[in-house]
Parts: structure tokens; sequence; C-alpha cells
């Protein structure tokens, strides 16, 4: 049976493969999530803080049926 090191609390330990691969798929999954969660807040500031300055937004038709049209 395979053998792999992975380090747990700076401590490395000699694991079966299966064991490692698993460990690794975890961190992954946590960092792919903590990722995730970045991204979207980042859109959602970006939306609401672009909402609150400019009047809103306004899709296309909005803007060219509005009266303040030059």
């Amino acid at each position: 049976m395979s053998k792999d090191v992975i380090n747990v609390g700076g401590e490395d330990r000699v694991v079966r493969e299966d064991t490692a691969k698993a460990y690794r798929g975890v961190n992954w999954a946590w960092l792919s999530i903590g990722a995730f969660i970045v991204i979207v807040a980042v859109v959602f500031a970006v939306l609401f803080f672009g909402a609150l300055g400019g009047g809103g937004l306004q899709s296309p038709v909005q803007k060219e049926n509005s009266p303040n049209q030059r």
C-alpha cells in the first residue's frame, strides 16, 4: 500500500495515499467555498454601491424612455 506525507498542525504525518488525497480534497473544498463567498460578496458590493451612487441601475429600455434624455 502506498504512503504519503501530509502536514497537520505543523507536524508531518505519514498516512495512506487515499487518506492523503481525501485530506487534500477537503482542503480544496474549503478553499473553493471561501473563494466563492468572496466573489459573491464583491459582486454584491459593486452592484449595491453602484445602485446607491448613480441613481440606480437602469436597463437600456429604461434609459431610452427616461424624461432626462439629452
